[in-house]
């Protein structure tokens, strides 16, 4: 009873000492990561969320009409985010009316899981290079970039500022105590697994520690995100990076 009292003891140790182990962009320096290292940090770490979103319910035509519009609204986050299939059944019966069935579900708000990431931090940009994936192809500015990866849509051609445009006034960076900060730009590019959006943020913001908590909120279309960060978790080599 007593060895294996003793070999549960050690079991236990050795899993916390595996939890308490720091992570790789605290215990290794770069040079020394691997491929699958750099994954990590781009998946899973401060700087890369796993994100879910919500997908708003489409409006009905009365609506609609109700606001000055008339038809659906189109662009990025508009089309393609509905499951195939989702639209409203037709009654068999044009006596009986509508019935139950013929509720839509895209007439329900659905979750949808994206990929939120710091392009502008420092681990961020050499894990990109580390693993060989192509960092997004912003246009040239200092500021912090966040990107949001995975919005469905494959047929949006254009300027991908121009495809931001509607977007910008329609996000923030919010702090406790401090006044919203609005992207000076968003950009939009096409990417195999989706749209993927990018927002710059001046840096006359001036993040710092003393901040402790940033949260992340945009509106992409009908796709509605919102991202808490915590700042403490936020530094690389003794310093933070955003």
């Amino acid at each position: 009873m007593c060895r294996l009292s003793m070999g549960s003891v050690c079991l236990m140790v050795a899993a916390a000492s595996l939890m308490a182990a720091d992570p790789v962009w605290k215990s290794k320096p770069p040079a020394q990561w691997s491929e699958e290292d750099a994954k990590q940090i781009l998946a899973e770490s401060p700087w890369a969320k796993e994100n879910r979103a919500v997908v708003t319910r489409r409006l009905t035509e009365d609506q609609l009409r109700e606001g000055g519009q008339m038809g659906q609204p189109r662009g990025v986050g508009n089309q393609g985010v509905d499951p195939k299939g989702s639209g409203p059944k037709v009654s068999p019966s044009v006596f009986s009316g509508p019935g139950g069935d013929d509720r839509s579900p895209r007439s329900l708000p659905q979750p949808i899981t994206l990929e939120l990431r710091w392009e502008s931090a420092l681990p961020v940009q050499l894990a990109e290079l580390k693993s060989h994936e192509a960092a997004p192809p912003t246009l040239e500015g200092d500021g912090y970039r966040i990107a949001v990866y995975g919005i469905p849509g494959s047929d949006f051609k254009g300027d991908p500022e121009e495809l931001g445009r509607p977007l910008r006034n329609l996000a923030a960076l919010k702090r406790e105590g401090k006044k919203d900060v609005k992207p000076v730009s968003v950009e939009v590019f096409q990417r195999e697994n989706g749209m993927e959006v990018v927002y710059l943020f001046d840096l006359s913001a001036e993040i710092t520690r003393k901040d402790r908590q940033l949260r992340f909120e945009a509106q992409i279309g009908r796709i509605v995100v919102a991202q808490t960060f915590d700042l403490s978790e936020m530094e690389f080599m003794g310093k933070l990076e955003l």
